[in-house]
Parts: C-alpha cells; sequence; structure tokens
C-alpha cells in the first residue's frame, strides 16, 4: 500500500510518501517539504492569520496533488502544536476541508508522545527493553517512557524550540544572561515532569527524535545523514554542553553554515540544545541513541495496525486537558 503522511508542525508542512504493509518496513519513496512557520502566525489574539491559514491550504492543496501523483491509495493529514494552539483552529480546519478536500487531524500532544514512542519501539524492537523517548518540536516537548508498545507515561509539554525562542531569546545572537535564565527555568518547569517520567522506571535504553536532536548529534560529529539511518548515532550530555556554549555566541546566519543544521532551523538551535540539555538532566541521561523513526512513521504503523485490528487510529482526545500542546 502506497501511503501519504502530511505533517503540519509548527515550522514545517512535511509530506512524506511511503510503500507500507503491515509486517513490513515502510520504505520511503519522496519527501516533500515546505517552511511555513506556522507558529509565527499567530496573532496577538492567539489565532491564526488569514495569512498563514491561506498559505497553509496553498500548501496542502499542493502536496495532497503530490501524493495523488504519487500514487498513494490515502493521504493522513495531522496537524500538530500551532495548528492545536490557534484559537481559531476549527475554522481552518473548516477551510482546508472545504478548499483542498484535506480532512486535517489535530492531533493531541500526547498523542504525539504516544505515536512517537511506538516508532521509537518498533525500531530498536523488545530487546531493548524499557525505553525513554524525548522529542523536541517547534511548539512542544513530548515525553515518554515504557516497556511495550504504547508507553506507561506519555507527556507533552510547550517547551518546544521556536516557542522558546520567541519567548526567551529574541535577541541574534542570544545574550548569556538571557541563556543562563532560560537554562534554570526550564530546569525548574521540567522538574515534575521528570519524576513522574521515572516513577514508571529507570530506562534501559535513553533515545531521542526529532531534526533538533539529529541536527545536535550532528554537531558532535555523528554520522551525516547520507550515512544512511541505520548507522548508529549518539548525543552525550558532555557533547551537548561543548556544543550550547559554541553555538550560543553565534547568529543565526553563522549557525546556518554549521554542517547539519538547516537555515529554517539554525535561529532555534540554541533554544532546543537547551531543551535537550534539560530534559537530559533532570531525567539523568548521560547519553541519547538517536532514532531515524518518529510521528510520521509511528503513524503510518499504527494506521496499518487499525486497519488489521480495528483498533481506533488516534485514542485519545485531540485537546486533552493539562499541560500539553
Amino acid at each position: 500500500m502506497r501511503l501519504g503522511v502530511l505533517d503540519v508542525g509548527s515550522n514545517t508542512v512535511h509530506l512524506l510518501v511511503v510503500d507500507a504493509r503491515r509486517g513490513g518496513h515502510p520504505t520511503p519513496m519522496s519527501s516533500t517539504k515546505a517552511s511555513l512557520r506556522l507558529a509565527e502566525a499567530i496573532d496577538s489574539s492567539g489565532k491564526l492569520t488569514r495569512k498563514g491559514a491561506d498559505k497553509l491550504i496553498d500548501t496542502i492543496d499542493e502536496f495532497a496533488k503530490i501524493a495523488a501523483s504519487s500514487g498513494c491509495a490515502e493521504l493522513m493529514a495531522f496537524a500538530t502544536s500551532a495548528v492545536r494552539d490557534a484559537k481559531n483552529s476549527e475554522d481552518v480546519l473548516a477551510r482546508v476541508l472545504a478548499e483542498t478536500g484535506v480532512s486535517l487531524q489535530v492531533l493531541s500532544g500526547v498523542d504525539e508522545s504516544r505515536l512517537t514512542f511506538l516508532a521509537v519501539r518498533r525500531w530498536y524492537g523488545w530487546s531493548a527493553g524499557r525505553i525513554i523517548n524525548i522529542d523536541i518540536g517547534g511548539g512542544s516537548l513530548e515525553l515518554s517512557n515504557g516497556v511495550d508498545e504504547e508507553p506507561e507515561v506519555a507527556l507533552s509539554l510547550p517547551f518546544g524550540a521556536g516557542r522558546l525562542t520567541r519567548e526567551w531569546l529574541p535577541d541574534d545572537p542570544p545574550g548569556r544572561r538571557r541563556v543562563d535564565m532560560l537554562r534554570d527555568w526550564l530546569a525548574t518547569e521540567l522538574a515534575d515532569a521528570a519524576a513522574t517520567m521515572l516513577k514508571a522506571g529507570s530506562p534501559d535504553l535513553a533515545v531521542a527524535t526529532s531534526k533538533t536532536f539529529r541536527s545536535l548529534a550532528r554537531l558532535t560529529g555523528a554520522a551525516p545523514s547520507a550515512a544512511g539511518p541505520r548507522v548508529k548515532r549518539t548525543l552525550t550530555a558532555t557533547g551537548l554542553r561543548q556544543v550550547i556554549a559554541f553555538i550560543s555566541r553565534m547568529t543565526a546566519a553563522d549557525r546556518a553554515e554549521l554542517e547539519g543544521v538547516s537555515a529554517e532551523r539554525a535561529p532555534q538551535i540554541v533554544a532546543g540544545a537547551l531543551v535537550a540539555e534539560a530534559s537530559m538532566r533532570a531525567l539523568s541521561i548521560e547519553s541519547v541513541d538517536i532514532c531515524p523513526w518518529a510521528l510520521r512513521e509511528g503513524l503510518i504503523l499504527r494506521k496499518l495496525d487499525s486497519e488489521a485490528d480495528g483498533t481506533a487510529l488516534v485514542e485519545t482526545s485531540v485537546r486533552d486537558a493539562g499541560r500539553e500542546n
């Protein structure tokens, strides 16, 4: 079965086309991205602007046509924190459906965490034992812990790299005092979440997903993406501290020249690194393995599972109560 997964994130809209079958390895056929920075298109009232919605609709329409021309039997379209947080999200979703024919489903932060954990578990298998996973998006931070395919704990917190850059590090380069303030604030804010995570059990394997972690690992010497997904990549706490000291003194333009850091990620990589550092420290983790599979692969795997056993693709509410995005 050829499937399209359309992921509408805070920074990027990403279409992944894969050939997939239950029990098989999803094989990527094509990947198309557009940088919309939807989180920056939220106005002072908390609504996605008309211009932002128009750009989103145009992009979804274009990507839906790409999926159709690629032979996709189905297009699964999901939105995460930027659309989820917008106070006019229902109106935006209605426009998307009316003008593109695409039903865009808003994922709760808890579902993001759960589905990413599923992808990580399938990648590493049962022999990995208890896994803790950390995922840093543009708008939110997802944490999960478990020994099965369904995590025992799945949390979503409003500590995304883009969000914290806008709220804490508006200067370019960020001032040292602001960096120290954000570091201290994150340590306090993550304490309760870390305690909840560790109460479920200490991990046999600590894992990290997301472009932010891949970029940080590359900056510490991990293999480039060209080496393929099966090359082991790790990020250590020591290496991360050294990277933060280096990149926090650079402008975004200079960071974009570093190998592994894209122009769109360069402005928020410092905040992302601080979230990574704070998360690892709070969870007493000295090293994480970088998993190439994340939310999109989790969606594909759950789709195949749901068709086989009739379970729901997304089980929790699209707007869970509590501290999530």
